[in-house]
């Protein structure tokens, strides 16, 4: 795809929603249950289910999912059409790419062993590898927009809020 079909396809929708915001807010969601044994989650997805279990940090075994390894390709996956389509839209050519994401984790924070510990990844850096002509500048300018419209990216700077409820009402 180029830009000027990219322009096309998009042009109807910013219009709309220029014209109708509301029009603009989209739900997105996604399912799970703890059909399978064990301290596990399973996570219904596009491809088919996934059971996310315990890292082996965490007493896993290192057979089922890992769900820190799942948010980081989740903001890949986020990261590398947003970068896609940005370099679509300001006509830089990619041959091919290649993306990575790394995070830590301290597991005494998410196994209760210290307070002081933050639960949850660090830092989280996502490099991009490209097989592009475009000059240093051209590729900062990519980065810094590909950072400004990723939806997973923005979201992890805003955690969402979870909420637990028991199923069909209140019980006796």
């Amino acid at each position: 795809m180029d830009a000027v079909r990219l322009r096309e396809l998009q042009a109807p929708l910013k219009q709309r929603y220029r014209d109708e915001p509301g029009s603009a807010c989209v739900a997105l969601s996604a399912e799970a249950d703890f059909s399978d044994a064990g301290v596990t989650a399973t996570v219904q997805t596009w491809s088919g289910a996934v059971r996310a279990g315990l890292h082996p940090a965490t007493g896993g075994d290192g057979s089922d999912a890992c769900s820190g390894d799942m948010l980081l390709q989740a903001l890949l996956a986020c990261a590398g059409v947003t970068m896609r389509s940005v370099a679509t839209a300001m006509g830089v050519d990619v041959r091919s790419a290649r993306l990575t994401a790394r995070g830590e984790m301290d597991v005494r924070g998410t196994l209760g062993v210290s307070r002081e510990t933050p639960v949850g990844l660090g830092s989280i850096t996502v490099d991009a590898e490209l097989d592009t002509d475009a000059d240093d500048a051209t590729l900062t300018r990519l980065g810094e927009l590909t950072e400004r419209y990723c939806v997973v990216a923005r979201t992890l700077a805003r955690p969402p809020h979870l909420t637990v409820r028991r199923a069909g009402g209140a019980r006796s």
